[in-house]
């Protein structure tokens, strides 16, 4: 096993030293790729966007998106996935230390397991649930034996696959990722999507299931971490690492920590139970309001509007059990905004104006 990770190892670093030395001109396209499939745009751009056209699909995309991360979370856990731009400098297999160059970015230097890739395996689960949404839409109301539907199946998948190949060239290109991780995620993110597709009481959950769902995937993950601490394996093993090889210490981020994802996620799926279990989103969003394709773009237009603000709410790093806090709670914040006080407050400002109409 381990010679066959490290042929996969050798050879993928020979796959990353030819993307960047022929793709380096494409750097500003690639590093735009790596972001469409970073984790934290699913809730701020995908997430807003899709809930108020269909919140079928926007709470399956929420529910698809936080369990592909948590199973990803214990994946590489199990798996100590290796990233390129540290193993390369830990490996002894190169002869008299002469490792290989790869170039690092600002976006490089990930601190957690590379095995799978988060990155590919977030974006492929939620493409895959937006491009079936969009199919089924259609199939609905047009004819499915027509040329056209044939046709608008192939763009749409072809679409999918283009944005998936991107961010797994993206991933591999700055060196935090090897092929057969990227890989790996898109698989992963694909059959977590289609888990989900036979799921259909994820629509009418109650707060209930979906604190116990959090409380589970909490648990479940500190006692895997503890039970391997117990066995004196450390799974924040490539923290150092990361820190020690990273061409410059200000690409380090706290953030990118495996903890980091699993609070971000967990206060995601918390702020959505709240939010779709409260008063403002059934006078809202389920009200008269909900069926108007006025009230929904103003929604959308205000989600997207107010997210983008979130960027410039910085969470002190300093204490790193405090930034769990503030960023479970900074993440909660979001699915509330979203779903129960924009549309809340958009319904209000309406529903005067059509009195007075009336």
């Amino acid at each position: 096993l381990s010679f066959k990770m490290d042929f996969l190892h050798r050879n993928g670093v020979l796959i990353i030293q030819h993307l960047q030395k022929d793709y380096r001109a494409y750097y500003n396209f690639l590093n735009f790729m790596s972001n469409v499939g970073d984790p934290r745009n699913i809730f701020s751009i995908y997430f807003p966007l899709w809930f108020q056209l269909n919140q079928t699909v926007g709470t399956k995309m929420i529910w698809v998106a936080v369990i592909g991360d948590w199973f990803n979370l214990i994946f590489k856990w199990i798996l100590f996935g290796h990233r390129p731009y540290w193993w390369i400098q830990e490996t002894q297999i190169y002869p008299n230390r002469s490792s290989p160059c790869l170039e690092q970015f600002p976006t490089t230097c990930e601190t957690g397991p590379g095995s799978p890739s988060g990155h590919a395996m977030g974006s492929s689960c939620v493409w895959y649930v937006m491009v079936t949404a969009a199919l089924s839409n259609t199939v609905s109301w047009m004819d499915k034996s027509s040329t056209t539907l044939h046709r608008l199946k192939v763009l749409l998948k072809s679409i999918f696959w283009l944005i998936q190949i991107s961010v797994c060239i993206s991933r591999v290109f700055i060196a935090t990722h090897f092929p057969h991780q990227v890989i790996l995620g898109v698989i992963g993110g694909m059959l977590v999507a289609e888990a989900f597709e036979h799921t259909p009481g994820i629509q009418t959950a109650s707060l209930s299931t979906y604190l116990k769902t959090n409380l589970f995937l909490f648990l479940f993950s500190l006692g895997f971490y503890l039970l391997l601490r117990l066995l004196d394996i450390d799974l924040l093993w490539s923290v150092p690492i990361a820190k020690k090889w990273c061409a410059n210490p200000d690409w380090i981020h706290i953030d990118t920590t495996p903890f980091a994802g699993l609070v971000r996620n967990l206060g995601v799926l918390f702020g959505l139970g709240f939010a779709i279990n409260s008063e403002m989103f059934l006078r809202s969003c389920r009200g008269e309001n909900g069926y108007k394709l006025s009230f929904r773009l103003l929604c959308v237009v205000a989600s997207l509007t107010i997210l983008q603000l979130y960027h410039f709410i910085k969470i002190p790093t300093h204490t790193e059990h405090l930034f769990y806090v503030l960023s479970f709670c900074k993440s909660a914040s979001i699915p509330l905004t979203v779903v129960a006080l924009i549309p809340y407050c958009i319904h209000v400002l309406m529903t005067p104006s059509e009195k007075k109409i009336d």
